[in-house]
């Protein structure tokens, strides 16, 4: 399939567009993150990737939008979005809700016969691995609790309301998401999956994230770091390299 990038989606962000890049990497947020968190990313793989980076409605920019508290609808809300930029070869990368996330636009893609070269599912544990959770229903000093646990937001700007009342919504929802996600049995990826997970982290296992590899018969492999669910904020020149290698090998 070939098309020609708008550049004009409320989706996509590109902080730094690469045209001569042979790769595109679609980055995907946790939940609460933004695009902004890739930006990065996107420097230190520009201009040998192309990276965009995805916004969900109901922050940042967008936070007068809704939000989508469902992982197949922000799916099927996407993909169309990113069918512009499937001209070029597309990896995903994915943290957290965002993992489970790119496995549904994986899913999407393949279906509308666009295979991705590589899903890169980070700090998640594998579709089939179910476990029963609900911060989503929490009160608000119950879910700032948990943010902080994880150490997945600036702990300073949770103190300020206004900050606060720009953000929890958004948090709540993609909490939402992710907690009430259920995978559907179906057939298996063919795109390859590389997992990524700390050893201290208390959404993934190790074991749990090397389920992933039951749902490609595209090749997988998992690289385990130290550190807990944002181990990627310190061990985030490892993780960039290991992407560059994989999409330059497949360029």
């Amino acid at each position: 399939m070939t098309a020609n990038p708008t550049g004009t989606s409320l989706w996509i962000r590109q902080f730094h567009p690469a045209p001569t890049a042979a790769t595109r990497l679609v980055c995907l947020p946790h939940a609460g993150g933004s695009a902004s968190y890739y930006f990065p990313v996107s420097k230190a793989l520009s201009p040998t990737v192309d990276v965009l980076a995805v916004q969900y409605p109901g922050r940042q920019d967008r936070r007068n939008e809704k939000c989508i508290d469902n992982i197949a609808e922000l799916a099927d809300a996407l993909v169309p979005e990113l069918l512009p930029y499937t001209d070029k070869p597309v990896a995903l990368f994915g943290h957290s809700m965002g993992a489970t996330l790119s496995f549904e636009v994986a899913l999407r893609l393949e279906q509308k016969g666009v295979q991705p070269v590589a899903l890169f599912a980070s700090g998640r544990r594998a579709p089939s691995c179910h476990r029963d959770e609900s911060v989503h229903l929490r009160d608000d000093d119950g879910l700032i609790a948990e943010m902080k646990a994880l150490s997945g937001t600036d702990t300073s700007l949770l103190g300020d309301d206004e900050i606060l009342r720009m953000v929890l919504p958004a948090i709540r929802s993609d909490y939402k998401a992710a907690e009430t996600y259920r995978y559907t049995p179906g057939p298996r990826l063919a795109t390859p999956i590389h997992a990524h997970v700390g050893d201290d982290d208390p959404k993934a296992t190790v074991e749990e994230a090397r389920a992933w590899g039951e749902h490609t018969t595209g090749g997988f492999d998992l690289q385990v770091y130290s550190g807990g669910h944002f181990y990627l904020n310190d061990q985030a020149p490892r993780v960039i390299a290991s992407i560059r290698d994989v999409l330059t090998a497949k360029s």
